[in-house]
């Protein structure tokens, strides 16, 4: 019993010290457990899933495979900013489960992957939109719906290639797919991308504030470098749009790979004298194009950053940036995150599962422990905001969704991704002081650009901004940019602007090109409207060579009362009362020989016909109308050609008489029987009136403007039809012709009948003052010239009055013994003894 008892004490004993010893090592394993367990940075499980996409690699040079493959993005280059915005979107859940007012009591996880490739990511992709590892196939009706994947929305991608990928796969499920970087235009589609959203604003409009910032420093003459994806491609789409009304022509265009030769590309650019380039590239490619700018020694450009590059930490401080000239970006605006410094201190203070044997899914490992917090923090802050309110405009739809309020969220609410499209459609919140909204298009209603340049000590300094809510405002002081040129603004254009008065005449293909023509007289430059035309003044204007306006011309026209028009009227008053005078006198002298020898009654129709040819004296002044240009030549023409029809007969009537009708007894005869001399006149008379009926029937006279000869100059005249006055300047001529025959043939007949010479006279008189007439009017246009027209009419009338009638008029009067019949009959018997010798 005693040694049972004792048996027994010891085994209790043993019991104790194993329990003891057992208890120590479970509390050991347990230690050990929990200092060898690790966290991964890319997942966090919670009651809700958010997707997260982010290129923390890039895939360099494009593979060609021949199946589908997945790639190992770990071993790909690693992007620091793109890390930074990976630890935002982490930093910005943890904020919101740590809050108490955005989704109270309910956890928001995520699952976060590493974008590095287009076309070789897609396991993560199909893991995002699966449930417990199944697909639902697209074809089949939703029968149950709660087999539709967990994962509420996705945050990125960031690139628009990406983007354009992958959204698609999201797109029927109505995944919303909030996007912080994929400005490409093509999103705005909603047919296509119902469920697609993005905090970042479009090319559209960073091409917009880029074309402002060119008209702001009036360059023309630039260079486009893009992207050669679809982000470079639709900037160039929208950079061309947006220049067709402006005065920027797109000098040179370069879509830009790994495979671009850019020493080509830069020698181009240099040959056109291109001073400002525009780099639409993505992050990388700009580093590697600038780079290489500088070492193919590029010097004096402006270079017009994207937000992709514009806040790069790293290029600024290259050897050799300065010499490739200014650099002036358009950047997201810097917004501080209170409490991600911390976040990022504490997180890399943790262990994470950086080994592939940790049984991650593909491409959730980074291997970047060695990063410190201080490289992250330093690097380009660009879209960390983008980031930031995608992840909480997904929180506020699902806190909406879940109807939370109060403390609590109503978890009998099963949500699914539509829902949550539905209310981030109509977000409207407030994020560290800016309001949170979208558009009917999945646009952001909020945030701005900045305007930076690059300065001396290698930062990013703003010069500006574009704000686009409440309302557009532009504004840029171009005083803090120093420019490679020592403080001038740089020029950039193809051809220097024309001078005052030149014309644009283009020369090639781009507007900017051109030479400048010179507007000649009469013409003027409306630079305002049209720089390549020179525009007509008006008929009542002119202008000088080289002119921008034109002026009124000085209308001119010989009045009433000018001096040289009052003389000839005078002159001609005083042709129509000797006239009046010498009828007079023949009357009272009727039967004497002189007035029988010049023509008895016919010197009375020529006396008259000569003052009626005075009325068109009076019509060759003041301003012309209608009725004054046909009386001008009308009563000249049709009362002349009767002077003229009297003069000829006259003159054959002498030379008949001594020469013809002695030869020709029969003609003489029948000249005195049917009064031939009145039947010439008639039918001259009637011919020349039909003639000007015809004519002026047909294209009368009409005021005419006489601009060409004066261009600062309106002369008032008469349009004369030369086919309509043709005719009787004709008849006239002919008549003139016979007269001057028919005299010239009675130049020996006796002294008192010798009225063929006095005629001969007349006409040469009548001849050179016409051909003096002509003259003139062929070098001079001015409004004298219708007093010269006038002063040859009278010199018409006045020829035959003063050289045929006042001779006579003497003899009469002061030589009365020579106006006998015994006077006469001695000359003409005189003049019988003389042919008969």
């Amino acid at each position: 019993m005693v040694v049972d008892y004792c048996l027994d004490s010891v085994n209790i004993q043993q019991i104790v010290a194993m329990k003891t010893f057992l208890a120590s090592l479970c509390l050991l394993g347990s230690l050990l457990h929990t200092l060898a367990q690790c966290t991964s940075e890319f997942h966090l499980e919670g009651d809700y899933l958010i997707g997260g996409l982010f290129d923390i690699h890039h895939v360099r040079d494009s593979v060609y495979l021949y199946r589908p493959e997945a790639i190992d993005c770990s071993s790909q280059l690693f992007i620091l900013s793109s890390y930074r915005r990976f630890q935002l979107m982490r930093f910005s859940v943890e904020e919101i489960n740590n809050s108490t007012n955005l989704l109270p009591n309910v956890s928001l996880g995520y699952d976060i992957f590493d974008h590095c490739s287009d076309t070789q990511i897609f396991p993560a992709i199909l893991k995002l939109v699966s449930f417990s590892g199944t697909i639902q196939s697209w074809g089949e009706p939703h029968k149950n719906l709660s087999k539709v994947s967990k994962v509420t929305a996705v945050v990125g991608p960031f690139s628009s290639t990406n983007t354009l990928t992958i959204a698609p796969l999201f797109m029927p499920d109505l995944i919303p797919v909030v996007s912080y970087g994929a400005a490409s235009s093509t999103f705005t589609k909603k047919l296509k991308y119902p469920s697609f959203l993005r905090t970042v604003h479009s090319n559209k409009e960073i091409i917009g504030v880029i074309v402002e910032i060119i008209l702001h420093f009036n360059w023309r003459w630039v260079a486009f470098l893009n992207s050669d994806n679809d982000f470079g491609k639709d900037g160039l789409e929208l950079f061309i749009k947006r220049i067709e009304n402006t005065n920027i022509c797109l000098a040179y265009t370069k879509g830009i790979n790994d495979n671009t030769n850019t020493f080509q590309m830069f020698k181009q650019i240099q040959a056109q004298k291109i001073g400002v380039i525009i780099v639409f590239t993505t992050k990388l490619t700009a580093e590697a194009l600038i780079e290489s700018a500088i070492q193919v020694n590029i010097t004096d450009k402006v270079w017009i950053a994207g937000d992709t590059w514009s806040l790069n930490k790293r290029l600024p401080k290259v050897k050799g940036i300065k010499n490739i000239g200014t650099v002036i970006g358009v950047s997201q605006p810097v917004v501080t995150i209170p409490g991600f410094d911390d976040f990022i201190y504490d997180s890399k203070s943790q262990t994470h599962c950086e080994k592939k044997e940790q049984n991650m899914f593909c491409n959730q490992v980074c291997n970047c422990s060695s990063l410190t917090p201080e490289d992250i923090l330093a690097v380009d802050p660009s879209f960390s905001f983008s980031v930031y309110s995608a992840v909480y405009a997904i929180a506020h739809a699902l806190h909406n969704t879940l109807q939370c309020g109060s403390g609590r969220c109503n978890g009998n609410i099963t949500v699914y991704p539509y829902m949550v499209l539905a209310e981030l459609k109509k977000s409207n919140f407030t994020l560290l002081n800016r309001s949170i909204k979208f558009d009917e298009n999945g646009e952001p209603k909020f945030g701005s650009y900045s305007i930076v340049f690059w300065n001396h000590s290698g930062d990013a300094e703003e010069i500006g901004f574009y704000h686009f809510y409440p309302q557009r405002n532009f504004f840029i002081n171009g005083t803090k940019i120093q420019w490679y040129t020592k403080g001038q603004v740089p020029t950039s254009i193809c051809s220097k602007e024309c001078t005052i008065g030149h014309a644009k005449k283009q020369n090639g293909i781009h507007e900017c090109c051109f030479n400048c023509i010179i507007c000649p007289s009469g013409t003027y430059i409306n630079s305002s409207v049209d720089p390549y035309k020179c525009l007509k003044c008006k008929e009542t204007e002119w202008s000088e060579e080289a002119s921008t306006s034109c002026s009124l011309r000085v209308v001119e026209y010989i009045q009433f009362t000018d001096s040289g028009a009052i003389v000839i009227m005078v002159g001609a008053w005083f042709l129509v009362g000797l006239t009046a005078a010498m009828s007079v006198l023949f009357a009272i002298n009727y039967n004497t020989p002189i007035v029988r020898s010049a023509g008895g009654p016919m010197c009375f129709l020529i006396l008259g016909c000569l003052s009626l040819c005075s009325i068109s004296v009076f019509f060759q002044f003041d301003k012309p109308t209608t009725s004054f240009c046909i009386l001008r030549f009308l009563p000249f023409f049709l009362f002349y050609t009767v002077c003229l029809a009297c003069f000829v007969v006259r003159s054959f009537q002498i030379v008949c008489i001594f020469k013809i009708a002695a030869k020709f007894p029969n003609l003489h005869s029948w000249w005195m029987k049917y009064h031939g001399q009145w039947l010439v006149i008639t039918v001259a008379f009637l011919t020349q009136a039909l003639l000007l009926l015809i004519g002026y029937s047909c294209a009368p006279p009409k005021p005419y403007n006489e601009t060409v000869w004066y261009p600062d100059k309106i002369i008032l005249s008469c349009d004369i039809n030369l086919t309509a006055t043709s005719s009787p300047v004709v008849l006239l001529l002919s008549l003139c012709c016979f007269c001057f025959i028919f005299s010239y043939m009675g130049k020996d007949l006796p002294k008192n009948y010798n009225e063929a010479k006095a005629i001969t006279f007349c006409l040469l008189l009548l001849i050179f003052t016409w051909i003096i007439f002509a003259t003139e009017y062929m070098l001079y246009r001015g409004k004298h010239i219708q007093t010269l027209n006038a002063l040859a009419v009278l010199s018409s009338l006045y020829s035959f009055l003063l050289w045929y009638f006042l001779p006579k008029c003497y003899i009469i009067i002061l030589q009365p013994h020579k106006n006998t019949q015994q006077y006469f009959q001695g000359l003409i018997q005189n003049y019988t003894k003389t042919i008969s010798q």
